[in-house]
């Protein structure tokens, strides 16, 4: 990534801090998120000393560094110790695992280099669980009722524009939840891991937003939901679609 950093160091004039959080799964979830938090509320305390001003700071990042960005922005809303983040720049970032069956995820299932069931490979083995999950995660087992009432109001297919559906997608069968499945995949609900599931409160506070998606990436529709919450509570969005990109073009 210096290369990427150091272009857009070039191109925008900035100050870029690149953080070198550690990995799982030698480090387990959440180390990855703690690391940039860490280092996003240290240089907020001192950024005049980089010669940066403390109201311009903007957390950025792509793909599972999208879902941490998304993650250290909920994070900061309630921090009244620190300067308010300017904004925050989301590139094709993974941010639920309530549904791997949107739109998105069936037609760029056979996509590289972010295929379907690598998504879900990646995401156990960041929290550590058995990879024998995948079969019923990807049928929607491993969500109970209760949430799956909860969080029908953020993520479903219905609030995914109707162009995005007409590349061959169809509504995925419901099957019944697993009591042992659904307490094992409980992890994978926390905002830190999932940001769209977010409260409310925390969403409305967010900063101003640029969002990425790609036609040709399974999480294109994590984005698409994460824009439309964004809006539901005024916060401003500028979204980029690239209908020839695909996952990891930057």
């Amino acid at each position: 990534y210096e290369r990427t950093c150091s272009y857009l160091c070039r191109k925008t004039n900035s100050v870029v801090v690149c953080v070198g959080y550690r990995l799982a799964p030698e480090h387990p979830f959440p180390a990855q998120f703690e690391d940039c938090l860490t280092a996003a509320v240290h240089f907020l305390r001192t950024a005049p000393e980089h010669g940066v001003d403390p109201s311009r700071v903007v957390v950025c990042g792509d793909s599972s560094g999208g879902t941490l960005t998304a993650a250290v922005a909920q994070a900061l809303v309630n921090r009244r110790d620190l300067p308010k983040l300017r904004a925050q720049i989301l590139i094709y970032p993974f941010l639920q695992c309530v549904d791997l069956n949107l739109p998105s995820y069936q037609q760029n299932e056979g996509v590289p280099i972010l295929l379907k069931e690598r998504t879900l490979v990646l995401g156990l083995k960041y929290v550590n669980k058995d990879l024998c999950l995948i079969k019923d995660v990807f049928k929607g087992c491993h969500v109970s009722e209760d949430l799956r009432l909860k969080y029908q109001k953020w993520v479903s297919p219905d609030y995914i524009p109707q162009e995005f559906k007409t590349r061959g997608y169809k509504p995925s069968p419901t099957y019944p939840p697993s009591k042992e499945v659904c307490e094992v995949a409980e992890a994978m609900f926390d905002p830190v891991f999932s940001p769209l599931l977010a409260e409310d409160s925390v969403i409305a506070q967010l900063p101003e937003t640029f969002l990425l998606t790609c036609e040709f990436d399974v999480l294109r529709d994590d984005g698409l939901l994460y824009k439309k919450r964004l809006e539901d509570h005024g916060i401003k969005v500028t979204w980029c679609h690239l209908e020839e990109g695909f996952h990891g073009t930057v």
